[in-house]
């Protein structure tokens, strides 16, 4: 793919859209749910099923784009997050919950159709020296899509209900499909095609050592988060906090994130990702320290912040660790893979933590944290011991 600023920028804002239609549902499915008489393993069995299917269909995204079609399976993406909306408003009308959880299937599918190519194509378009850079403008995208979504989803079922809520959904999908659409036309009246991934595909290249040790140390940073973004809350709620203490957690956790992105991906562009990422690793170990001291508002904001700043930092310098150096014709698969170490990565963390947290109460959970986290930092410098710093990325 040729590169060209208003290329990035209209995949960039399709990626904003494309999830501020997913972070929209968000705060609104388990009342809705409830709304429809579904009971608690029922309200955590469709709250969960986005992100289940999601990590399966990921693999699919990912062969899409290596076979030349990373802007169709974006297209695709929001087409299907339009269909996941109009079966959201079906059962608000109908009041059928099943209906609901089929959207929420179709959601997760799109998600793991979309975010392969999304991720992949950014690193497609930079411009030679500026992946990390590239890959932090994307990732502020993300992160403000992630802000706006659940507060504009409370507030619109707040004040439209859970109908009117929903049709924002297939609203902003469809901004996402129509802002990629130009980018399509362009390389097909320009007769260029996403062919230099070619007919070969050998995977094996997802061994090489940077992409393996940015994975896990991926995977063990996402479990070290699982547990602040389960249990803190659910602490809060057995102390009778309103919810809305959590959710400013994460909307401090949310701003930091965003607000250090770009200098994560500039960063890693200049000194190599290793250095920023043992930056980021060590201030999320410090808001992790600091909630042990810490657990209760207005000082726990404190841990929001050192956890939101060195998640921004850490991101985009590892993305740009795992994918900069893969061969084009892997690198949406590569994508999905790498994502995928993410989604596991939460998924143990819940249920590995959760009987921790039954053993020893939810306080019991966050001494363990610093510790995941340092597992982490650990395997990211492999690259290091092994290979030597011209393989950083």
């Amino acid at each position: 793919m040729g590169s060209s600023f208003r290329d990035i920028w209209l995949l960039n804002l399709s990626t904003l859209f494309f999830f501020l239609g997913i972070s929209l549902v968000n705060p609104i499915i388990s009342p809705f749910a409830i709304t429809l008489g579904a009971g608690p393993f029922l309200v955590g069995l469709i709250a969960g099923a986005a992100s289940v299917v999601s990590l399966f269909s990921k693999p699919i995204g990912g062969l899409m784009g290596d076979r030349g079609y990373r802007i169709q399976a974006m297209i695709l993406g929001n087409v299907l997050g339009i269909l996941a909306g109009a079966l959201y408003v079906a059962s608000a009308f109908l009041g059928n919950l099943p209906l609901f959880g089929f959207g929420r299937v179709i959601h997760g599918f799109s998600m793991g159709v979309f975010f392969p190519s999304s991720l992949a194509t950014a690193v497609d378009l930079a411009p030679e020296g500026r992946v990390g850079e590239t890959l932090g403008w994307r990732g502020m995208m993300f992160s403000l899509g992630n802000i706006i979504g659940p507060a504009l989803g409370g507030y619109l079922s707040d004040v439209l209900g859970f109908t009117g809520t929903f049709s924002f959904t297939i609203l902003f999908s469809l901004a996402g499909g129509l802002l990629i659409l130009p980018v399509w036309m362009e390389f097909k009246n320009a007769g260029r095609k996403e062919t230099h991934m070619g007919t070969e595909r050998d995977y094996s290249g997802l061994l090489r050592v940077t992409f393996v040790a940015a994975s896990l140390s991926l995977f063990f940073f996402s479990f070290s988060y699982a547990g602040v973004v389960t249990y803190l809350p659910a602490l809060y709620k057995v102390l009778g906090m309103p919810q809305r203490v959590f959710g400013f957690y994460m909307m401090v956790v949310g701003a930091a994130s965003f607000v250090m992105r770009l200098f994560g991906g500039r960063g890693a562009d200049r000194m190599g990702p290793i250095p920023v990422i043992r930056i980021g690793m060590l201030l999320v170990i410090a808001g992790y320290v600091s909630l042990l001291f810490e657990e209760l508002p207005p000082y726990s904001y404190l841990s929001a912040a050192l956890v939101g700043a060195g998640f921004g930092l850490a991101v985009p310098a590892m993305q740009l660790m795992a994918l900069g150096n893969l061969p084009a014709r892997v690198r949406t698969m590569g994508s999905s893979v790498y994502t995928m170490f993410f989604d596991l990565g939460m998924l143990g963390g819940q249920i590995s933590l959760g009987y921790v947290a039954d053993l020893r109460g939810y306080s019991g959970v966050f001494p363990l944290l610093p510790f995941i986290a340092i597992v982490s930092l650990i395997i990211i410098h492999a690259p290091l011991a092994i290979g030597g710093r011209e393989d950083e990325g």
